[in-house]
């Protein structure tokens, strides 16, 4: 894919590092020396991490350099890199591994949970948050627009691009044998939106990424027309003319055995 684009991402910030902060709020691990935000996109988790834990060295990676920019310029006193998480190799073990909102787009979960989980420091922890919302009409529709209209085949697999998450009992099975302590839970956030266009622009910085890129300057339009006009159906607007946007979010916060 292109590169993202954090102008885009942006928009939506506050709603976007709420639960950034909810799972920093609960990771246990103390006086952390090392930590790593995965996928630190422009640098809003990474900053709740800095003000967390503040004598901690904070290392930001991100494979978008646009978001990374934003992110130096934004914590000076942090550290960026440009990686891929599935290649990403610490130089040490970590005191936290964070993942907000990032692990939906790496594949091979029962492999990569694991291998994440092994380079936790004795009573570390690794935190991760990723969106559980495929069933959300938000991308329900998307998969039906691209796959009903005429650039069916120049979309191809972009739905396979996210990846299908796994259940939270499977996440725990996966981390307890190594776990003093797993703890998972799923929030649905109702975020509300002051109209349909504001739900198209929140998923265009995200989700809609892999289908409106293989497509020609003539066709995006057009899908987004189409996008549109299923999401004015799937979100009736409210007494006030909001839309109400669900949201659910997968949270896991595993503390290594000491």
């Amino acid at each position: 894919m292109q590169d993202w684009n954090p102008q885009l991402y942006r928009q939506f910030e506050a709603e976007r590092t709420r639960p950034a902060l909810e799972l920093i709020a609960r990771i246990e691990t103390e006086n952390p020396r090392q930590v790593t935000d995965l996928g630190c996109g422009p640098g809003n988790s990474t900053e709740g991490l800095f003000q967390r834990f503040p004598q901690a060295t904070v290392t930001g990676i991100d494979s978008s350099e646009a978001m990374l920019e934003h992110a130096r310029q934004r914590l000076p006193a942090c550290r960026f890199s440009r990686e891929d998480i599935l290649r990403w190799q610490p130089a040490a073990a970590q005191d936290i591994v964070y993942a907000n909102a990032s692990l939906q787009w790496v594949p091979d979960h029962e492999i990569l949970f694991p291998r994440l989980f092994s380079m936790v420091t004795p009573g570390g922890s690794l935190a991760v948050q990723m969106p559980d919302n495929r069933q959300e009409p938000s991308h329900r529709e998307m998969r039906r627009v691209a796959d009903e209209g005429p650039w069916r085949d120049r979309i191809g697999e972009a739905a396979q691009v996210r990846v299908k998450i796994l259940s939270a009992a499977e996440y725990y099975d996966l981390l307890a044998p190594h776990a003093e302590r797993v703890d998972i839970w799923r929030t649905s956030y109702f975020h509300v939106m002051p109209s349909h266009q504001a739900v198209v622009e929140w998923v265009r910085a995200t989700g809609l990424r892999p289908f409106l890129e293989p497509l020609t300057d003539e066709q995006r339009p057009e899908f987004l027309k189409k996008y549109l006009q299923a999401i004015e159906d799937a979100y009736p607007p409210r007494v006030d003319g909001s839309v109400l946007l669900a949201y659910p979010r997968l949270f896991i916060v595993a503390r290594k055995s000491r």
